[in-house]
Order: C-alpha cells, then structure tokens, then sequence
C-alpha cells in the first residue's frame, strides 16, 4: 500500500504519483520564468499537472458564506525552476470587530490518481471494461491536509483551502491572508471571506437524506488488519466520523454474504454481518454480534437515522449459511414466491425482529434493495408484509407504480426520472416517506466520477432541490479498488464510481463539492420557509426568483449548460437574497 511523507519533520513529495499518461506540449514551460509561481483559480477547474494552470489565476479571492457552513477555495501552485520546499500558511481572519483563529481553516494538498472516462459518452459504461482498452488520464482529486511540500519542476499542484465558518461567528466582512514560504522569500495572497447573517444548522440536522453505502471490508483489506477486530473498528471510526459529518443518515448493514452476488461488483466483496447456522435438529441460530458491533459504532460517530440491511432479494439469489449436521457451508439458491424461500426467511424475520426491539432499532431499520426485478420484489413484499410487517422498506432501482407506495425510502435511477409523476414526490413526504435519487455507470452527467467535473458532485444537491428530492444515494463511499491512492479505476465501471473517499481517511475534491452541493440544499429550504412566513413585497419577489432559477434546472439543464455555470449563478442568487432578509 502507498501512503504519503506529510509530517512535522517532513514535507510531502510526490514519488509515489504515477507518471502522466496524457502527451502534453511541455514547451510551454520555456516561456515561464524559473520561479514559483502562484495565484487562486478556479474549484471548478481540474488543473493538469504537466502543464501552467489555464484560465484565469488571480492574486486574491472573496468567498462568502453562513454561520456554521464549510466553503472552499482553490490555489495553483507551478513552476519550471529548480524544485523547492514550500510552506503554506493561513493567518487568521479578522475585521474591526471581531476575529476568528486560523484553526478554522484547512490547507490540503492535492494529489493526482489515475483515471480514465467512458467508453460511451452518451450511455455512459457499465460492465467490463479492460485498462488497456480505455485511455487513461490523471486527475487531481485526492486531499490530504498538509501545509508543506516539494515542489515539482516542471509542475503544478492545486492546494485546496476549506473554511469552517464558526456557528457563532460574528457577520461582517473578514479579511486574512495565505503565505507561501519558500528559501529564496515569501509570496501572499489575500484571501476575504463575507460572513452572512443567516445560520446553517449542524450537519446532524440537515434535512437532506444522505446515502452512500459504507464497505468495512475494504477497510480491513487495505489496512491489512483482522476483519472486526478491535484494530479494524477503531480504524472504521474515523471514516464514520467523516461521513456522519456530511449529513449522512443511513447505515449500510449486511444481512447475508455477497448481497450483490457473485460478480465481483467491487474488488472487496461484502460479507454478512449475521452468521447464520442451520441446527442439527434443523431449528437455526444467528448470532448478530459483528452487526450489533458495527451499528453501535456508526450511532456513536453520528449516523443515526435509518439501518438499511442488504438483502433479501439479492443478486443472483444466492443464499449462504453454516450447516451443524455436514460442518459445511452451504449455498442455495431461494427464489422469492416459492415454499423454500419463506421457509428460509421466516424464522430469521421473527429472531430479528425480537433482537431488534431489544436494541431499540426497529423503527429505524429497513429491508434494503438495490435493483431487483419487479416480479421478485412484488413476492417479496407480500411475504414480508406478511411475515415480518413491522420492517420497512427501502430500495434503490427503477420507478414501478404498482409497488412504489410499500417502499418507505425509495431511490430513483436518475435515468428513470421520466416516469415518476411530478405530483408523486409530495405526497410520499406527507405520508413520512423519503425519496431520493442516484446516479450509477450509465449515467454520463451528473456524475461523480474521477473524470467528472468537479461541480458536478455540487450540482447533485441543487438538482435534488429543483426536482423536489429528499435526497441523494451513491452505492459505494469507499469500495476500493486495489490500490485507490494510486488508481481509481477498476475493471467493471468508469473510474471513481465504486469510491469517493480514500484510505487514511482522506478526502477528495468530489466528496468535498458533494458536501458543499448539500450545504446549498439547506440553505434553499431554509430561504423557502423564512420567506413563505413574510408576506413583504421583497420576500415574495425574492421568492418568486428563487423558484423561476430553480425551475429552470430540469434534466436537460446539463445539455444546455454546464453545472459550474448554473451552481455559480444559483449561489450568487442565495448570497443575495440571504442578504436582503438578514
């Protein structure tokens, strides 16, 4: 495994990035002077590496924000002269008034990882897909907090700069400053940041449904440590953590081994988290210790709101279990609708159910599904209305009318968003049901991949606003390839769908924006509801505003225009009229 040389006594380098597969005119390196050079660009831009940043790069940046929000900023750093060690510095934000410590601030370094693009750019590409048959690129997306490092020559390098506005911030307008260090002098850069006078809550209390689906197999893969050992639970902590600080709400649990089949959907398969054995006097007994273990932890990091448990319809039907009269595990196919599958599930729906309410999860827990066909879900949910009423459902797939109202968290395809009536999602929300949206291999934008846009991971949270979404699913928040700081590819999907952060854990510049996309979400629920309660003349033009631009964001929109343009404009507006009704 790669991990990188950021530490109190040591910058990081970058020898373990791999080389540049692109061909790119270096010549243009000649025509720069043989010094450090640096300005803020653009967090829309994915800046290569062997080339000068293009665009435009500007020697200051404003950012604007509310009380208790993280908002980003980009620096570029390239040279063609000798390399160097460079320091990068915040100082803190101050105005006449008042000032808040630079501890607020976060100085990333970004790195670049291998990644490649569609094979269709029109249908996107699911399926098998062989390195040698897609081109590859590098994309810069992994960030890892560091505030030095050797400089490349020739080369550039983006430093991601995030701000966490204190919740008790006062408004006003902060001035501060970033400072380059480097032996031959210094460089610095002002950096304003604009406080509005309007609150965003803890992301605990964000409305805004969060579903991207956690691999602790991965984890103890990569880290190479026991699978739920105490080693392997305390590294989990940490990844928890990360994502219950973006709002996450659901828990990813494993009812069975190998949910998704066969296949090899992800370089590190799941296994169950209930061990199941089959009694020689043919009763059976589960034991829900690693299930319990894991629930409990991921309560206590902050994720608390729904256990989604995978599955009882899964891929390839396949089911697995230890059996006490051959010392051998089984596997057995059980169909839906047939004798031997309600005869399997029975008696483990009435055991979980009674474990369960001892825990106090079974209101929060649901039967998950992930694209099942319609006939099997249909037996499936008659059996388990049946059997085991009490249990929800949720189920990420394709929009049926005839079974759409069982499902209590239901997650479109974004490709089958035509066929969800407009006037349906409401409705499910007045019952206290969820529905969210998801995007996968075949769909090309928006999409989260290593070679997608940037803005379009912020895009997913105001498309989620604009079509009346309660939400967003992305089925893999850390399924990694075999080595993820490295290559973001893998053989079945386009690069960076089974993943969004890497291991350690750090970050990415799509995570980041996915979180920044939620953050606008809140702040468009929150403008609706303080100006439906004015009936000002301002309040009901302001609100008149934002629903014609929110309006004009429709699944077509990314045909038309690209996601940076319309985010941008759309962020300008809520900085508006955040400030007309401070």
């Amino acid at each position: 495994m790669v991990f990188f040389s950021c530490g109190k006594k040591k910058a990081m380098d970058f020898s373990s990035e791999p080389a540049d597969p692109d061909n790119w005119d270096v010549s243009v390196w000649e025509n720069l002077k043989p010094v450090i050079h640096s300005g803020f660009g653009s967090i829309d831009i994915a800046y290569p590496r062997s080339i000068p940043p293009g665009g435009q790069i500007h020697e200051s940046v404003k950012i604007t924000g509310w009380k208790g929000e993280r908002v980003n900023c980009q620096l570029v750093v390239w040279t063609s002269g000798k390399k160097e060690e460079i320091s990068i510095k915040a100082k803190d934000f101050k105005n006449k008034s008042s000032i808040f410590n630079k501890d607020y601030i976060k100085i990333s370094v970004v790195k670049y990882i291998i990644t490649d693009q569609f094979l269709n750019e029109k249908s996107g590409s699911c399926g098998p897909r062989g390195n040698e048959k897609v081109p590859s690129h590098l994309s810069p997306d992994l960030i890892e907090e560091c505030d030095r490092f050797i400089s490349e020559s020739p080369g550039t390098r983006p430093v991601w700069i995030s701000v966490d506005i204190p919740s008790n911030a006062s408004a006003g307008i902060y001035s501060g400053e970033i400072s380059i260090k480097l032996k031959s002098g210094s460089v610095n850069h002002d950096i304003t940041l604009e406080v509005l006078n309007k609150q965003l809550p803890e992301p605990s209390e964000w409305k805004f449904h969060l579903d991207l689906w956690q691999n602790p197999f991965a984890v103890a893969r990569f880290h190479n440590v026991e699978l739920w050992s105490d080693e392997h639970i305390e590294l989990l902590r940490p990844y928890l953590t990360m994502l219950a600080n973006a709002g996450q709400k659901c828990i990813t649990a494993t009812l069975i081994d190998k949910p998704w089949g066969e296949n090899k959907p992800c370089y590190d398969d799941y296994g169950s988290m209930i061990n199941w054995t089959k009694k020689k006097d043919g009763t059976w007994e589960y034991d829900y210790t690693i299930f319990d273990r894991y629930v409990n932890l991921a309560i206590e990091c902050g994720i608390t709101r729904q256990i989604n448990c995978y599955t009882m319809v899964p891929v390839e039907n396949g089911f697995t279990w230890f059996d006490e009269e051959s010392s051998e595990t089984v596997v057995e196919k059980l169909f839906p609708g047939t004798m031997e599958y309600e005869d399997h599930w029975r008696p483990f729906l009435s055991d979980f159910r009674n474990h369960l309410k001892e825990k106090g999860w079974l209101d929060m827990t649901t039967i998950g599904l992930d694209e099942r066909e319609e006939e099997e879900m249909t037996k499936m949910f008659s059996f388990l209305k049946e059997a085991a009423p009490e249990f929800k459902i949720s189920m990420a797939g394709f929009y049926h009318a005839n079974i759409n109202s069982s499902i209590y968290d239901f997650c479109s395809n974004w490709r089958d968003y035509g066929r969800i009536p407009a006037d349906s999602i409401q409705p499910r929300r007045d019952a206290g049901l969820i529905t969210t949206y998801y995007v996968a291999c075949g769909i090309p934008k928006p999409n989260n991949f290593t070679f997608s846009p940037p803005s379009e991971s912020c895009f997913e949270g105001w498309l989620a606003s604009s079509m009346g979404f309660d939400g967003f699913l992305r089925w893999a928040y850390n399924s990694w390839p075999e080595n993820p700081l490295v290559d973001s590819r893998y053989t079945k999907w386009p690069a960076g769908d089974t993943y969004f952060i890497y291991p350690g854990p750090l970050s990415s510049i799509r995570f980041e924006r996915l979180r920044e996309g939620i953050q606008d979400y809140e702040k468009i629920r929150i403008l609706r509801k303080e100006l439906t309660e004015s009936t000002s003349p301002e309040a009901v033009a302001s609100m008149e505003r934002l629903n014609r631009f929110m309006d004009s964001i429709d699944a077509n929109t990314l045909e038309k225009r690209s996601a940076a343009e319309v985010i941008n404009e759309g962020k300008d507006l809520i900085n508006e009229i955040s400030k007309s009704i401070q």
